[in-house]
């Protein structure tokens, strides 16, 4: 069930106390994880890379209870489940935003978020920004191997949400490895968990038959 947390028994409440006040308490972390043996299951499969990452990411993510937490009027709120968004590249070398649910099944997950960006790519092309916060953001750069990242940010729009980035497979060592960006709000989380949803992707990304539930 969706509450708040009890603030006064959080083991994090000093911490969630420092880091509140700062005008920027955002930290970032950047890894590369090894898709070696995910790039051999979505050719077997025949399933979309793009729907694999952000499947094993959102269910990280959802497991990981920090990741759903959210700040509203002071307090942290606690979801159940967290959905997605990504950016989408549209045909005029813009993009918008794609939103779609989460679900445990990977081939409804798929459905849902292919169903998204065909309708996004199909429409106006406007930017549709949503001011739901049940949500992770999502983006792709397959074009670059980036070692770090900065997102663009606005007050009073998304300030507790988790920020993913995808970046370019590349060749290290006879291994396949794809940079992973992650940035938080340091007041609901810290490197320890962020660490424990790496640890998730990556455990995902290299066994990934165990890892994707339903049917593909």
């Amino acid at each position: 069930m969706s509450r708040y947390l009890d603030l006064e028994t959080w083991s994090r409440k000093e911490l969630f106390d420092f880091f509140i006040g700062y005008a920027h308490p955002y930290f970032n972390v950047t890894a590369q994880i090894e898709v070696t043996n995910l790039r051999e299951f979505i050719r077997a499969r025949k399933v979309k890379l793009s729907h694999v990452l952000h499947y094993c990411a959102l269910r990280a993510a959802n497991e990981i209870e920090p990741f759903r937490y959210r700040l509203k009027e002071g307090k942290v709120f606690v979801y159940d489940k967290i959905d997605g968004g990504t950016t989408v590249l549209l045909p005029n070398e813009s993009f918008s935003y794609a939103y779609f649910d989460f679900d445990p099944d990977f081939a409804a997950f798929a459905n849902g978020m292919e169903k998204a960006v065909t309708e996004l790519i199909s429409g106006t092309g406007k930017l549709k920004p949503t001011m739901r916060d049940d949500v992770i953001y999502h983006t792709t750069l397959p074009w670059i191997s980036f070692t770090s990242f900065a997102h663009a940010r606005t007050g009073g729009r998304g300030e507790s949400i988790p920020r993913i980035v995808f970046g370019k497979i590349t060749n290290s060592n006879e291994r396949q490895v794809l940079p992973i960006s992650v940035e938080v709000h340091h007041a609901l989380m810290d490197g320890l968990h962020v660490g424990r949803f790496l640890e998730h992707v990556e455990k995902a990304f290299s066994e990934p038959e165990s890892f994707i539930v339903g049917p593909t």
